[in-house]
């Protein structure tokens, strides 16, 4: 695999994210629909949810239903003390709060990667730096790493982020659930760390808004005040205990995006793109020409994320078995037989 290029550049003060199918359609009205979307670093096979209790819909969420659901996030996440633990509606909420909870501090973060971290905290007020390596952020008060990383697929060692003596490091781990669990700081939490764990990208639900902050104790209290009471809804706190608990669901869905990953490999590499990172969810690649095919993927109806700041790269999604597949070989001007295998099985319900 390619080494991803990295240089320091400036953080955004906006971004356009993956997933705005209606900003597309309006560039490309006359593409086939629907749309196949491979912008987002969501699981294509989201978990299977079953039909919920009329009262959950219409009851305040309840005490209990948090509880159960942070009982299940603290077995999942393998967190001792579940008081650490903050359900928000989205890690995109704590990434909101938390340059507000810190004072005014030198933030360094590991870059390239997900723009809305430097965009809050500077917007916060404080003074961000985005480093190329993690060694340049030794002199900052706050360090945040997203690992692995989004775009790149980078992956820090957990060695290396404990060895760091920041005030505050917010570790990003959206994307680490396919990860053996050593990569995760979870267990055994530096008293200097948060941790950010979404739920919606692992279960392939984007919709539910349902993410957690693993947090120090007098800091989780600081982000369950800020969030407040009902902070997620019933439905959420339902779907979302079930999902967590459900490790054989986890396991078949690990095993079918290995496989799936590699048809895209192949896919991707028949079209002449360069891999340069991967996480089971999504890959980055890139080629000379990338904005001309992104424009023709674009015209077929399919959706894959482009970069301004990177214009050769594009990160595709992991397409949702052969139709998808065929799909966006086709607007790749790719051979059926260079990428089709037999699909695994996801297994598991909810």
């Amino acid at each position: 695999m390619t080494e991803v290029p990295i240089t320091r550049f400036e953080a955004p003060e906006a971004v356009e994210h993956g997933g705005d199918l209606g900003a597309v359609e309006t560039r490309y009205p006359d593409a086939p629909k629907p749309w196949l979307d491979l912008s987002t670093g969501l699981n294509p096979v989201g978990y299977p949810v079953r039909e919920l209790a009329s009262d959950v819909w219409q009851r305040l969420p309840s005490r209990d239903a948090l509880d159960a659901l942070i009982d299940a996030a603290a077995r999942r996440y393998g967190v001792v003390d579940r008081n650490a633990l903050v359900a928000a509606p989205g890690t995109q909420a704590v990434i909101q709060l938390l340059p507000r909870l810190t004072p005014t501090a030198r933030v360094a973060i590991v870059g390239p990667t997900y723009a809305e971290h430097s965009i809050c905290w500077q917007r916060a007020g404080h003074e961000v730096a985005i480093v190329s390596d993690i060694a340049e952020a030794e002199a900052a008060d706050v360090v945040v790493a997203v690992n692995p990383d989004n775009p790149t697929g980078r992956l820090l060692p957990t060695s290396r982020l404990r060895a760091l003596r920041a005030s505050l490091l917010v570790v990003d781990e959206a994307f680490i659930d396919f990860f053996p669990a050593e990569a995760s700081l979870a267990v055994d939490l530096p008293t200097n760390t948060v941790l950010l764990r979404s739920l919606g990208k692992t279960y392939g639900l984007g919709g539910l808004r349902l993410g957690f902050a693993i947090a120090p104790l007098p800091l989780a209290g600081r982000l369950k005040e800020e969030l407040g009471p009902w902070a997620v809804s019933g439905p959420a706190l339902e779907v979302g205990r079930r999902a967590l608990d459900d490790q054989l669901w986890l396991e078949g869905a690990r095993e079918r995006l290995r496989v799936e990953g590699e048809r895209l490999d192949r896919l991707l590499q028949a079209a002449d793109f360069s891999l340069l990172g991967a996480v089971p969810l999504f890959r980055l690649a890139s080629h000379p020409e990338a904005r001309r095919l992104v424009q023709q993927l674009g015209r077929a109806g399919v959706h894959a994320r482009s970069f301004a700041h990177q214009p050769t790269w594009v990160r595709f999604g992991l397409p949702a078995g052969d139709q998808a597949f065929a799909r966006l070989a086709a607007a790749l001007q790719v051979p059926q037989k260079v990428w089709q295998t037999r699909s695994a099985g996801s297994g598991g319900s909810a």
